[in-house]
Order: C-alpha cells, then sequence, then structure tokens
C-alpha cells in the first residue's frame, strides 16, 4: 500500500497494516532524535508520518494501537541521568500544514467549546524553536530541578547543567507562586553554533551537525563544567505544576516569565482569527534565515486559560494549541541500493540506500521506500538521482525520481519472492474484500530467524518489559552466541550459566563488549532480569508483540482480563470462537473487530500459547494493572452518551467524564453503569430502559460532573 494512496481509499486491512509501520517506523525515528540528539530524517518528513497515522486512525479509530504514535511523546530516558517523573506530563502537539489546517483547528476549538461567530477567541503566535525541550522546578522561588521532557512523562535530571544556561535565573522575585515549574527551549544561537564549530575543527574534534544537536549534546554532558563552556539560550513559555496561577491567560503567563527574569520570544503575539495567525506565519517564515536561531515553525495556543481546561488533552497533546510547521526542505542525491528489512510481523520494508546528502543540516544516507507498490508507483532503481526530503527528526523519504538524469542501463527493482533471511516465500494477506494486501510478508513465521529477533528486540523494549542493560544490540549478540532463542530464555539465563562470567561467556563474545566482562556486570544484568519477572500485566502483554495491540490496547487488555492466566483463558477461548468472551471485547470501548482477529488469531497458533506457558515455567508472573486513582461517584464508571446535548459538546463531556475516573463506552448493555440521554436518544435509550440502567438528562450529567468534581 503506497503512502501516496489516499486514506480514504484505504481497506481496513491495508490501514491496520499501515498503522503497524508507522508505528516502528515513528518509534525508531523518536529515539533517533530524543535519545540519540542524531536524526535521520527531517522534521517536514517526521511530521507527514505522524499526519498519516492520525488520519488513518481518524478513519478507523478501532484500529488504534496503544503503540501509536498519537499516544507517544519523544523517547524513553538513556541511562547516565537520573529519571524524573513529570508531575504534568510534557506532551507534544499536533501540526498543521497550511492555512486549511489552521481554519479547521479553529473551528474545531469553536465547535468544542459551543462558540458561535461571533464570540471571540483569541489566540498566541510564537516562533517553534529547534531545540531541547526543558522543565524548570522552583519551590518557594529556588531552582530546585531542572529535567529534559524524555517521552513525556519521565526526562531526565539535567539540573546542574540548566543551571550553567543564560536566561534562566536561580532565584525567582519575591511574590511567585509555592511552586512554580517554567517550561520552555534550550538552542543555541547561529553565529554561536558557527563559532563552536570552528572551535571544535580547531581542537581537531568531529563538528556538530546542527544547532539543536549541539545544544541537545551540549546540554547532556555528564560533567555540567564543559555544558558551561557551550553558548546555550533559554525561552520561556508554558508551564507544568503550579501551585497556584497568577494570570488568566496564555499571553498573560508568558508576561510574567519575562517579569520574573526569564527570556521569552519578542515575536511572541496574541491574534484574532487565521488571518491574523496566517500573517504572523508569513512574516516570520520571510525572516525565517534572520532570525539567529533554528525555527521550524509557529506554535498556536488557544489565549484564555479558563477555555484551555476545557479543551483538555487528546492522546499526546493539547486540543488548545497546534504547531503550524514550515515547508520541507529537500536535496538531490543518489539511490546505491534498496535493503530489504524484515519485522516481526514478516513485513518486508525496503530501505533506500543513499548517497550521503545534507538536508537542512542533518546528514541523510537511508531513506523509507514504504512498500513494494511505492517502488513501482514512483518506478525507483537503483542508481537514480533522487530528490529526498526530511522534516527534522524522522527517516526521510524520495519525493520523485530525476527521469531526466536516468542512465540507460538501469533496472527495475524485482521485489523478492522468498524471504532475504529465512527463504521462506514471501504473499500478501488477503483483504476484507478478497484483494491481495499491499504489504508484502514473509510466511516463515518463528522459523525466520528476523522475525524472532525483531520479537525477543519488542519484548525487551522500553514500553514493554524494558530490561535495564538488555537491548536491541545486547539481543543480537546473545542471539548470535546461541544463548537466546525465545523470551522465555532470557528469564533462565541466570539458571543455566549462574553468576559465573567465564561460564557464561565461554558461549558468547559480541555481547562481552556490551555487557562486560566483569562478574557484576552479569550479576547485574541477571538481577534487571529478575526484577522484570513481576512486570505489569499491560507491558507484558504489550511486549509479545501481537499485530494491532500497542501501549493503550495492551493497558485495556489488561484491565479487562485482570490476570495473566486471565488474559490466557480469555484468548483460549476466542480462539475456539467463544461469543461470550467475543461479546465481553465487544463491548470494550477502543475494541474493535480488527484487535478481536488479532487476538483471536494469536492464540489459536500453538507456538503462541507454548511461548505464554514457557514464560511461566521460566517464573514469570506479571502483576494486575490498577484502575486510575480516582475517588468520587464515578470512578470505574461506565457511561454512555445518546442523543443531542445543548450545553455542552459532546466532545467536552466526553472528556469530563473521563477525567472524572469514567469510562466511555459507545454501546449500552447490562454493564453500563450510566446513560445520559439527550433529545433525539433513540435505541440506545430504548435499551437502557429494559435493562432498568440509571438514565440522566443532560441536566442531571452535568449536576453529577459538578459534584462529583467537588468530591474529588
Amino acid at each position: 500500500m503506497s503512502r501516496a494512496q489516499s486514506v480514504a481509499d484505504l481497506t481496513r486491512a491495508e490501514a491496520a497494516d499501515e498503522l503497524d509501520a508507522l508505528a516502528r517506523e515513528i518509534a525508531a525515528h523518536d529515539a533517533a532524535y530524543y535519545q540519540d540528539d542524531a536524526p535521520i530524517i527531517t522534521d517536514a518528513e517526521y511530521d507527514a508520518l505522524r499526519q498519516r497515522n492520525l488520519d488513518i486512525e481518524a478513519r478507523f479509530p478501532d484500529l488504534k494501537r496503544d503503540d501509536s504514535p498519537s499516544e507517544r511523546v519523544g523517547a524513553a530516558p538513556v541511562q547516565g541521568f537520573a529519571k524524573v517523573t513529570h508531575a504534568v506530563a510534557m506532551l507534544s502537539l499536533a501540526n498543521a500544514f497550511d492555512g486549511a489546517d489552521v481554519d479547521d483547528f479553529i473551528q474545531r476549538v469553536r465547535k468544542f467549546l459551543t462558540l458561535d461567530a461571533g464570540q471571540d477567541l483569541k489566540l498566541t503566535s510564537e516562533p517553534k524553536i529547534d531545540g531541547l525541550s526543558a522543565s524548570l522546578r522552583y519551590e518557594n522561588g529556588v531552582l530546585v530541578r531542572g529535567a529534559t521532557r524524555g517521552d513525556g512523562r519521565v526526562g531526565e535530571n539535567i539540573t546542574e547543567n540548566l543551571k550553567t544556561v543564560s536566561g534562566i535565573p536561580h532565584k525567582l522575585p519575591d511574590g511567585v507562586p509555592e511552586i512554580v515549574e517554567v517550561r520552555g527551549e534550550v538552542y543555541m544561537s547561529a553565529s554561536d553554533f558557527t563559532a563552536l564549530n570552528d572551535r571544535q575543527k580547531a581542537a581537531g574534534k568531529s563538528e556538530f551537525a546542527n544547532p539543536r544537536n549541539a545544544a541537545a549534546g551540549s546540554l547532556r554532558q555528564l560533567d555540567p563544567a564543559i555544558t558551561a563552556t557551550r553558548p546555550l539560550r533559554f525561552f520561556a513559555y508554558a508551564w507544568g505544576e503550579m501551585s497556584d496561577l497568577p494570570a488568566q491567560t496564555q499571553s498573560g503567563m508568558v508576561a510574567l516569565f519575562a517579569a520574573w527574569g526569564f527570556d521569552v520570544n519578542s515575536d511572541f503575539r496574541v491574534c484574532d482569527g487565521t488571518d491574523d495567525l496566517l500573517a504572523h506565519w508569513r512574516d516570520i517564515e520571510a525572516r525565517r534565515a534572520r532570525l539567529g536561531y533554528d525555527v521550524d515553525g509557529m506554535v498556536y495556543k488557544v489565549d484564555a486559560l479558563d477555555y484551555q481546561n476545557r479543551l483538555g488533552f487528546v492522546s499526546r497533546a493539547p486540543r488548545w494549541a497546534i504547531a503550524h510547521k514550515f515547508p520541507a526542505e529537500q536535496a538531490t542525491t543518489v539511490l546505491l541500493d534498496i535493503d530489504i528489512q524484515v519485522g516481526r510481523t514478516g513485513a518486508l520494508t525496503p530501505v533506500a540506500k543513499l548517497q550521503e546528502v545534507t538536508v537542512g543540516g542533518v546528514r541523510v544516507s537511508n531513506a523509507t521506500l514504504h512498500n513494494a507498490d511505492e517502488i513501482a508507483r514512483k518506478d525507483i532503481r537503483i542508481g537514480d538521482t533522487v530528490v529526498v526530503q526530511r522534516a527534522g527528526d524522522v527517516i526521510p523519504q524520495i519525493v520523485r525520481v530525476e527521469t531526466d538524469a536516468r542512465r540507460p542501463d538501469v533496472q527495475r527493482f524485482t521485489f523478492p519472492t522468498h524471504c532475504p533471511v529465512c527463504g521462506s516465500p514471501t504473499a500478501r494477506d488477503l483483504r476484507e474484500d478478497g484483494e491481495a494486501d499491499i504489504v508484502i510478508r514473509c510466511t516463515g513465521g518463528l522459523s525466520c530467524s528476523a522475525q524472532v529477533r525483531e520479537r525477543l528486540k519488542h519484548f525487551v523494549s522500553r514500553p514493554a518489559l524494558d530490561i535495564e542493560g538488555l537491548g536491541n544490540k545486547q539481543i543480537e549478540d546473545l542471539w548470535a552466541a546461541g544463548l537466546v532463542r525465545m523470551p522465555d530464555d532470557i528469564f533462565m539465563l541466570r539458571a543455566r550459566y549462574g553468576d559465573n562470567p567465564p561460564d557464561f561467556w565461554r558461549y558468547t563474545s559480541g555481547a562481552r563488549e556490551k555487557i562486560g566482562t566483569l562478574k557484576d556486570s552479569v550479576v547485574k544484568l541477571f538481577d534487571a532480569i529478575d526484577q522484570r519477572r513481576d512486570v505489569a500485566l499491560d507491558r507484558f502483554i504489550f511486549g509479545l508483540g501481537i499485530r494491532h495491540v500497542g501501549e493503550t490496547t495492551a493497558r485495556i487488555l489488561a484491565r479487562h482480563f485482570k490476570t495473566l492466566e486471565g488474559f490466557q483463558a480469555g484468548g483460549a477461548a476466542l480462539a475456539q470462537e467463544d461469543a461470550e468472551t467475543r461479546e465481553g471485547l465487544e463491548a470494550i470501548d477502543g475494541v474493535g473487530t480488527t484487535l478481536i482477529l488479532a487476538l483471536q488469531q494469536f492464540f489459536a497458533a500453538a507456538e503462541n500459547r507454548a511461548i505464554l506457558d514457557a514464560l511461566v515455567a521460566a517464573g514469570v508472573s506479571p502483576s494486575p494493572v490498577g484502575e486510575a486513582e480516582t475517588s468520587g461517584a464515578l470512578a470505574g464508571k461506565t457511561i454512555v452518551f445518546t442523543g443531542t446535548l445543548e450545553t455542552v459538546s459532546r466532545a467536552e463531556a466526553k472528556v469530563r467524564a473521563e477525567m472524572l475516573g469514567a469510562r466511555v463506552a459507545g454501546s449500552v448493555s447490562a454493564k453500563t453503569d450510566i446513560v445520559v440521554a439527550g433529545p433525539g436518544a433513540g435505541s440506545k435509550r430504548k435499551k437502557a430502559e429494559e435493562l432498568g440502567l440509571t438514565i440522566l438528562d443532560e441536566k442531571g450529567w452535568l449536576k453529577l460532573s459538578e459534584q462529583t468534581s467537588e468530591q474529588t
């Protein structure tokens, strides 16, 4: 399935497969950008991938994965700094790419807030700095902690490094709230970047690729003295935890930041409507090269904080803000080769090997080709001169081929009919309409070493079991040494080899370089493995790598089945086409037919059931996932909204219910607790009456939610 194919033309099977590929691709780019400070592709390409993912999810909401990029921000923190859990998550922003997107954003806000055309809606506009996000916590006016964004929930403690940055006061004026958490961007100016690279070159050291990488690398030095020598700066533009909000607008808060001694952007504006925002966007784009620092777009926010609170958040981003990106940069290079990579689901993904080229300040040597149809559609051939495009933090893509420069001897690329790893035949799945799917897969299953290795990497990844000291490289080393073949092998290493390094390393050589040769290193690894025997059930389910099961979906399944035994029993029943088990899953908001089919297929395979049994035998016993810690009359209740709501929008009512600890479902069943029925309610109200459920009108719902809010 070509990424050029309209989302409207995708079948459910095509959409599910593309969401799977997008989740893996974007996760790899997040790690390259946020952890390694070495993006592979441009911001524009990255944004295009995320937007494609959002568009598909909007059309097929039940296919949304829990490892979906729309649920994730950044990447997990790396080792070396202490971890910091953010009291208020540091989320990312949705993107707009043209004026129509901006206008759609404003109309969505107005619809959500039920504002008519005559009601005022102020928005702020400011340049989107291309740097490293940081959070600064002050207690009684004193800077006590500074952290990176990390994965949005957990970052790295870099307090001492941040104290060396210009524009960050160590003490705030008298009268500020008791707890103040200021957020902003650490960056390096263009002139400072040039001077730094000149010094690096004169000292015989490697130069930085761009100001963003230089800022990130400088800020994450383990020695703060090194950071202090780097010309870093900071713009404040947001906040996290605050014991008291001393202003009622976004613009008022930014003005206070300036009064407190922070640097704020002089191009910050308050605007009226789409035309005003776009005029500011065009002005900054025209002056972009003269700003003195890198920007990749503009950020628009609803100014009134009470509106922001009502709008709330969706997935990884606030509803009240959006980033309007500048156009992507492009460059021309030569396609040297096409590699075929085999993923954990057997999907064969072609990757372009390029003659290295710099695009937007980042060196690029790889680009995604998505699938066989994409290669054929663009008529991409090895040896072609191609135009590549990147947008900052993802793998680039080939925009087009310069056919006028094509040599007459170049041949069309032939997609392999057999897996390049195991030799098994390749095939396309059948779609729901009976036609062949766009994704070509290896049919080898667990007999394909590439699929097994990728499943193992996924199993130990940070969103899954998160075993410290056991990453992709170590899995490759242990696989090559024959020490690990299946997930349970990981938990049997200590039993098989003890804590004696010579005995353990007698079977491996490649792993030695990464894990170490001292006894303490081996013991530390085995201890880390043992600590994950009781990992949370949702992480365990996600780690199994079941198609269409992401982090959010895994959490839903963990709460539904309660225990691993319940999950196994439910899966076995589903594989036997048990109607009651299927109906129980269908009643869950966020679970669709594609996910249920994936679970059914997973448990129908004897080898998958054997893997679960082997893990249990190896002493793995996942712990149950608790419900959200919310008190009050709505905590844990299931609510269905039906009919027309007149005082608030349906979207706002749903958000409010979820904030109060309730679960919102789309259908009425015996497990439903409350049905909120407005004018026009039909079959759902009738079924609720037949089941004897609690039925509220909109006035009753608002009264209940207000009372519950006061309780919590």
